[in-house]
């Protein structure tokens, strides 16, 4: 059982939606009021697959991830080879797509993904995570996230066009960024860290900016329904791609499991980010949907701000 501040059962012992229970129709509607000009931002990257050529490899992605698969059943090249229309001349194209989200594309995580002990967020049974799925707090639990957002564009603020591998993200920091955030706000916190790659995919490779175990106790005490970010764990990573916090500090074990807070991570912030920069207020709208996948640990999404 989770000893330190905690929203375990803020919500109800059967809860399963963690801060997202903030998202009331009244916030939501509240939440419409931040868009201004009606321009749309996919803040997603993309999802490169082939068997065939080296396209996965291309895109930001941690060492040793499953990479994207995409796969054509049937194509143009099948009809030239003399496969039959459908009938009267219709022809279709069909494919399938494997993605292997974690570290590899922009997702959002379930509050199944990570514990510690035998228990989920809200003290849900670990023992529910089975073979086939988790049986409390997949990502089907999520359904559609629409909340106004609040953009932490760091290295903007400090002049830098990404921060270093080693930087952790203070709550003083973020506070003196944007101090309005309201209860069931999606944080989104830019590092620049998707930039490194295209220069060099072994420095991407060796280590990774993020938030603070202090930061991410100060957006929970915020009540945020969702932490977002371009970097791929929240919370900073080290040359294995791995936390050096400890249970205690681990941004996962905080936000995840302890104050039921969902993840998004390896969002793409360059485009949000410039045209946030000239933009009074700094807030917009936030809206996100993963795939209903029962018992899932968590799905690709494609975020938009909607400014």
């Amino acid at each position: 059982m989770v000893t330190e501040p905690n929203n375990w059962g803020r919500f109800g012992p059967d809860d399963q939606r963690g801060t997202l229970n903030l998202l009331t129709p009244a916030t939501v509607l509240a939440a419409l009021a931040s868009a201004a000009t009606g321009q749309v931002i996919s803040l997603a990257m993309p999802i490169r697959g082939a068997t065939s050529s080296a396209a996965p490899t291309t895109v930001p992605h941690l060492r040793g991830r499953p990479l994207p698969q995409h796969f054509m059943s049937v194509d143009g090249g099948d009809y030239a080879a003399g496969t039959r229309p459908i009938g009267a001349g219709l022809r279709l194209a069909d494919d399938a797509v494997i993605v292997t989200h974690h570290g590899t594309t922009t997702h959002m995580d379930a509050l199944c993904h990570m514990w510690s002990g035998e228990e989920l967020y809200n003290g849900h049974p670990a023992a529910r995570v089975r073979s086939y799925g988790a049986t409390r707090c997949g990502i089907e639990t999520v359904g559609g996230v629409v909340a106004r957002a609040v953009l932490f564009d760091v290295p903007r603020h400090l002049g830098l066009d990404h921060l270093p591998v080693d930087f952790r993200i203070p709550a003083d920091l973020l506070r003196e960024i944007h101090d309005d955030v309201r209860p069931g706000d999606v944080a989104v916190v830019r590092t620049g860290w998707p930039l490194v790659w295209d220069s060099s995919p072994e420095e991407y490779w060796s280590g990774q900016p993020g938030l603070s175990a202090g930061a991410g106790r100060w957006l929970a005490s915020r009540d945020v329904a969702v932490v977002a970010s371009d970097n791929a764990a929240i919370g900073g990573l080290n040359a294995r791609q791995l936390a050096d916090e400890g249970l205690e500090d681990d941004l996962h074990m905080i936000l995840l499991w302890r104050h039921g807070v969902h993840l998004a991570e390896m969002l793409w912030l360059e485009e949000l980010g410039t045209a946030c920069a000239g933009r009074a207020g700094g807030d917009f709208v936030f809206v996100a949907a993963p795939l209903r996948i029962e018992g899932g640990t968590g799905s690709p999404i494609n975020p938009l701000a909607i400014l």
